[in-house]
């Protein structure tokens, strides 16, 4: 097919282009810089130059697609303006559709998040969970995909969801300080290391989106796309541990004082457009519950994650160390 594909710089997105591309489709890219990606040409994408809220670039890039997939966000971060995320999360994304129901796009594969729903408290969650937000990008991202399955049932465009758990792997980064702690010897576990994380390996994610993209079943329909099972965050990190040689410090650190510690680097940081060294959403890696059935997917798509978070863990540790990266 031709595949319009948002968010092809990213980590998920540029493994989905490398997929998308090994299975024969064609693929247009937005990306911000052309003239730093320049193995996307050779590679045969056409690129297109901007970003969501450029409705001239988004207009090009899904001209002439059978199929848009939408993997482009503004992610969590404390350095932004509430209306940013609303802006790109939002408004660009009504942007995307409103372009792919002009050019007769057959398939819009929308990125959500598991986040929608919040803590879970009674696990696993399926995607039937009330939504329950706990961050401007969570709120924007259910937003968002409520706008996008509101366009299938309108009968605009055929929509599927897809709401991944955490992601990482290979060349990931947003653990990487986690996995970089716990080698050192310098993590402490915060809370009682008792909620749930529900990580996705790579590849197991990109499989998913690759079904979400081409099984007829799908339209309409959101799917948690996460790993084989959920962990504690005491069983991650000693996973981690074992597998980097590391350690966890002898003690547990107490979540409330960190959640007002970054509550007060958010007060002075945000308004000088500063990231915050520590900030409350990030405290809620520690301390909400992630946890979900993935039998939905599994019985729609045909979908099996095979990377257990063991093995997950040994080959994101093994490519870190290969890269000079731990």
């Amino acid at each position: 097919m031709r595949v319009a594909l948002t968010g092809a710089s990213g980590y998920t997105g540029s493994r989905l282009l490398d997929a998308l591309l090994a299975h024969g489709h064609q693929v247009s890219a937005l990306v911000r810089k052309p003239s730093a990606h320049p193995t996307l040409a050779r590679a045969g994408v056409r690129v297109v130059g901007g970003d969501l809220r450029d409705r001239t670039a988004v207009n090009d890039l899904v001209r002439d697609a059978e199929a848009v997939m939408h993997v482009a966000a503004v992610y969590r971060t404390a350095g932004h303006p509430d209306a940013y995320y609303r802006a790109v999360n939002v408004e660009g994304t009504e942007r995307l559709l409103d372009a792919a129901v002009r050019c007769g796009v057959r398939r819009f594969v929308h990125t959500s998040t598991v986040g929608v729903h919040g803590d879970i408290r009674e696990p696993p969650a399926d995607e039937t969970a009330p939504f329950a937000p706990g961050d401007i990008y969570q709120q924007t991202k259910a937003e968002a995909e409520a706008l996008a399955l509101a366009y299938h049932r309108d009968g605009k465009l055929g929509v599927v969801v897809v709401r991944p758990g955490a992601i990482y792997g290979p060349g990931e980064r947003r653990l990487l300080k986690l996995f970089r702690a716990i080698a050192r010897g310098r993590y402490a576990i915060v809370g009682d290391g008792r909620p749930f994380y529900h990580p996705v390996f790579i590849d197991d994610l990109v499989a998913g989106y690759l079904l979400a993209l081409t099984h007829p079943e799908a339209a309409g329909e959101a799917f948690i796309l996460a790993g084989p099972r959920y962990v504690s965050q005491g069983e991650l990190a000693e996973t981690i541990a074992r597998h980097t040689g590391g350690r966890l410090l002898p003690f547990h650190v107490p979540a409330a004082p960190l959640r007002w510690l970054g509550a007060a680097c958010e007060a002075v940081c945000v308004p000088l457009g500063i990231e915050p060294p520590l900030y409350r959403r990030r405290v809620d890696f520690w301390t909400k519950s992630r946890a979900f059935s993935i039998a939905k997917a599994r019985r729609v798509l045909g979908y099996g994650p095979t990377v257990d978070v063991d093995e997950g863990v040994a080959r994101t540790v093994a490519w870190y160390r290969g890269a000079g990266w731990l």
